[in-house]
């Protein structure tokens, strides 16, 4: 397999085999995430409800969880949810719209978990799904979620920011109605440890 060159300073992430490497920080961008990425529509939730997964009893660790958009929409359910992200924006708006629920959030790194090896070592999958998901936006809803996005947001500086988003309003007046449905895909992977692999602390598996 394949090593991925991920790196991160000061100025953000950068990947050799995203955008050439321009480097991409998603704090630049939490607020119009914060505001514009809580999309889902309800049955994106009730998938992951009818396999009985987040609900009451169960503790869930949601890795990358931006502003909290899931641990948020699903705390109703009575699960144990942790967010953690590598963006202190993101936790800090995350904290911000989750005040009043007992979520944990922590500022935490996990781009060096090779994610495919532990997968295939520790775990076994039960379950895979992928599905067409429509989701309905309204034009400032659309360019908002476009702003948000890793190539403009959170890599653009403001200028061209600015430049780009003027562009693609005048675009959306053009050929988009007020409001309409954008076609998603959904995935979900459920997986099972191994019973014959003791779980240890020292473990960097995430499930």
């Amino acid at each position: 397999m394949r090593k991925r060159e991920i790196h991160i300073d000061v100025h953000g992430i950068s990947n050799q085999n995203i955008d050439g490497g321009k480097a991409f920080d998603w704090g630049k961008t939490s607020s119009d995430y914060a505001k514009f990425r809580d999309i889902y529509p309800q049955e994106f939730y009730d998938r992951i409800l009818n396999r009985n997964l987040c609900t009451t009893g169960q503790r869930v660790l949601d890795v990358g969880t931006g502003t909290g958009v899931l641990p948020r929409n699903m705390y109703r359910y009575g699960a144990k949810w942790t967010g953690t992200d590598i963006s202190e924006n993101q936790i800090r708006h995350a904290k911000v719209l989750s005040e009043g629920l007992d979520i944990e959030y922590h500022t935490l790194s996990t781009e060096k978990l090779d994610f495919p090896d532990c997968y295939l070592e520790k775990f076994e999958l039960v379950y895979h799904e992928e599905y067409p998901l429509c989701v309905h936006f309204t034009r400032e809803g659309w360019n908002g979620r476009m702003k948000a996005c890793r190539g403009i947001g959170a890599s653009l500086t403001d200028r061209e920011i600015a430049m780009w988003e003027q562009e693609h309003r005048k675009l959306l007046a053009e050929i988009a109605p007020e409001e309409f449905d954008i076609l998603h895909y959904g995935a979900m992977a459920e997986l099972r440890k191994k019973k014959d692999f003791p779980w240890r602390r020292t473990s960097r598996c995430i499930c």
